[in-house]
């Protein structure tokens, strides 16, 4: 199967093509169909299967369909709202937008705390079709009346199990009392707990249910090794690996955001570059570490595990679990 043979336009089929994809993963072959038609969908999809794509074609194909209707001042109405639990995720998932969108008309913007408010009101007094957002900063607009939801015609929960760990609860639940009840919904995890069951009843209408891996699966491309080691000897054996085996690109999850910040400095003095990107650095220095770890100007990025499925690299080469995870999923 081919994208072509989805049934999507030609301006999505273009840029795709022009992206270098011509073969659908499972969950995009098996959620694009059920999107295009109009109907809710339950995902269970973990990163890198390439659910982005899954559902950002089909909605852009969605709203490519029926022209956006400008208000009394000319303004195009919000009409799909994407839903992330980090920051990061959501600058990746817009820049998706604006990567599959570029032959279309589509307007889109990405909404995050961390950074001044007034640039993100002027953006959306301008209209934009299409807003990826953070819960809490989507929430501090709402409060000050500086966008309006109320045209929402596709609504999307990403990485829904994530929002749960990380205490969104509330704000979702705020959140889907102000966007219509009439509306398309999709809702995506890598794990499908009580409680996410217990969302998805709320906010799904007789949704499809699409999972393309087992729970807790491992990806099978992954070699796995582990090393028994004292705590206190950690951070030079992760040292040693890095030099002795000239690994050039190493992302390094930590639990805490104090332990990030210690096993940076220890990197350093070894010589070798480093940065932690969590909850306490400011959204600059997050895009700037990550930035420079994509292009490989930095060798190792250190990330607590909140931070952990905003990041995604292709063919990344190594991954190192410096502590146990909270969550085993992760």
């Amino acid at each position: 199967m081919n994208f072509s043979d989805l049934g999507l336009a030609e301006p999505l089929l273009r840029a795709v093509t022009e992206y270098g994809y011509t073969t659908p993963t499972p969950i995009q072959a098996q959620a694009i169909p059920v999107v295009l038609g109009g109907g809710d969908l339950l995902g269970g999809a973990q990163t890198g299967t390439g659910k982005t794509a899954g559902f950002t074609l089909p909605m852009l194909h969605r709203l490519m369909e029926k022209p956006a209707v400008r208000d009394v001042k000319g303004r195009l109405p919000i009409r799909a709202l994407i839903l992330t639990p980090t920051r990061e995720l959501a600058a990746q998932v817009e820049e998706s937008v604006r990567t599959y969108g570029k032959y279309s008309k589509l307007t889109s913007m990405v909404m995050f705390g961390g950074v001044g408010m007034q640039p993100q009101i002027d953006r959306l007094r301008k209209g934009v079709d299409i807003l990826v957002a953070t819960p809490g900063r989507l929430l501090d607009h709402h409060q000050q009346r500086t966008l309006d939801l109320s045209h929402i015609e596709i609504f999307v929960l990403d990485e829904a199990d994530r929002m749960l760990d990380m205490g969104f609860i509330h704000d979702i639940k705020k959140v889907l009392a102000i966007v219509p009840a009439q509306k398309q919904s999709l809702l995506f995890s890598a794990t499908f707990s009580d409680e996410i069951k217990a969302l998805a009843d709320r906010l799904l209408n007789k949704p499809a249910l699409i999972e393309v891996a087992r729970r807790n699966q491992t990806n099978d491309s992954i070699v796995q090794k582990v090393h028994p080691v004292g705590r206190e000897m950690k951070k030079d054996l992760l040292a040693h690996l890095i030099k002795a085996n000239d690994w050039d690109q190493v992302l390094v999850f930590t639990r805490m955001k104090s332990g990030a910040n210690k096993l940076v400095e220890f990197l350093e003095k070894q010589g070798i570059s480093a940065m932690a990107i969590h909850g306490n650095k400011s959204q600059a220095a997050r895009t700037k570490a990550l930035a420079e770890f994509k292009t490989g100007d930095l060798t190792v990025l250190v990330a607590t595990d909140i931070a952990a499925r905003g990041i995604d690299i292709d063919q990344l080469p190594h991954v190192v679990n410096f502590e146990l995870p909270n969550v085993p999923e992760d």
